[in-house]
């Protein structure tokens, strides 16, 4: 993708979210370009093109403290900044969360019942053989090869990014996904 691209793609959104976060518009503008050299010195070294969108968000968060450290450097950053990166795993996780349940009604029928008494209504793997006539070790085994199932289910449609963690940063669509991904998960943003 050239820069000429990004730059028609991301400016506008970049600067919606740099705005919120810096009042100057000066500043606003300076960031922008900051964060547009960035990329640009950048883009050739980074290696999975379909995670281009959170890279570039991750960059402009960066410059943003940067801006405000070189400003104040003895004052603390804005409660605002700090949490927009502690959130936005948050909100990541819970938009993918709900693409897992569409997902786990798609499992075969023995591994549906066992993964969603295990994680959607939250019995022990004890009480999960008990209600369906297994041993311990048979409904242990059941969930492990049901939460498998349904990872591999999730990692066909969508391509997922977590920070050092291993909290969700983002995820999209995964290059080349089955079209059987958007009924898959319903409206989670990502098939």
């Amino acid at each position: 993708m050239s820069i000429e691209q990004l730059w028609k793609d991301f400016y506008t959104p970049l600067r919606g979210f740099v705005a919120k976060r810096v009042k100057d518009p000066e500043d606003v503008e300076d960031i922008i370009q900051q964060v547009f050299l960035k990329i640009a010195a950048g883009i050739s070294g980074l290696q999975q093109t379909q995670l281009i969108r959170s890279w570039i968000y991750q960059i402009t968060r960066n410059c943003i403290i940067d801006y405000y450290r070189k400003r104040r450097p003895t004052e603390e950053l804005p409660a605002e900044i700090l949490d927009s990166n502690r959130s936005q795993g948050t909100n990541q996780s819970a938009e993918l969360a709900a693409c897992i349940k569409p997902m786990v009604l798609q499992l075969p029928d023995k591994y549906r019942q066992a993964v969603d008494l295990a994680e959607l209504q939250g019995l022990t793997q004890r009480k999960v053989g008990q209600r369906l006539g297994l041993s311990v070790s048979g409904a242990k085994s059941r969930v492990q090869r049901g939460r498998q199932k349904l990872k591999e289910m999730l990692l066909d449609c969508c391509t997922i990014e977590t920070d050092r963690y291993g909290n969700i940063i983002d995820f999209q669509n995964a290059k080349g996904s089955d079209s059987d991904c958007t009924s898959r998960q319903g409206d989670c943003g990502c098939g």
